[in-house]
């Protein structure tokens, strides 16, 4: 049986990104016409609307991106329940979950999900602008990688491939 622990890490981590997602493109959403489209430095707050996914893919493919993240979803919670129950593997799941469930409030109720941190790196390259869910699942992917690495998967995996010569 997993520890009650680990859950309540997994929860506090989804709902926390759900609720700062959520909040800051409620935020967004009603100051939309206070921002500019583009803004001149490093950091600036614009309001796109998505109907694709990352980096603006699959564009009005909304029913598909919702069935995807249905599923997305699903497997969290599987990985979660019966592969990994680390504290770090529940952060990093949570963080997906709060992610991917952020974006996907936002295909059901608008058809498309609210982009506003625009990052200019250098002249008049922007980085494609994301919200705080994106932000949650890159660093939940980099995170559970990092949590696969530590429990020495990676390594296991190497030497399971590896026969012995002789």
């Amino acid at each position: 049986m997993q520890d009650k622990g680990q859950l309540k890490l997994f929860l506090v981590a989804a709902a926390s990104i759900i609720a700062l997602d959520q909040l800051t493109k409620l935020w967004v959403r009603s100051n939309s016409a206070l921002l500019p489209p583009s803004g001149e430095s490093f950091l600036n707050l614009v309001y796109r609307e998505n109907t694709g996914s990352i980096f603006g893919l699959l564009p009005g493919q909304v029913s598909f991106l919702i069935a995807t993240t249905i599923a997305v979803l699903i497997i969290i919670l599987l990985v979660r329940h019966y592969l990994l129950s680390t504290a770090l593997s529940n952060v990093s799941l949570g963080l997906l979950f709060g992610g991917a469930t952020g974006n996907l409030i936002d295909r059901l109720r608008f058809g498309y999900v609210v982009d506003f941190i625009d990052l200019r790196l250098w002249n008049d390259f922007h980085w494609p602008a994301f919200n705080f869910a994106d932000a949650a699942i890159v660093a939940g992917i980099l995170l559970f990688i990092y949590s696969l690495y530590r429990i020495e998967l990676f390594a296991r995996v190497y030497h399971h491939g590896r026969t012995p010569k002789g």
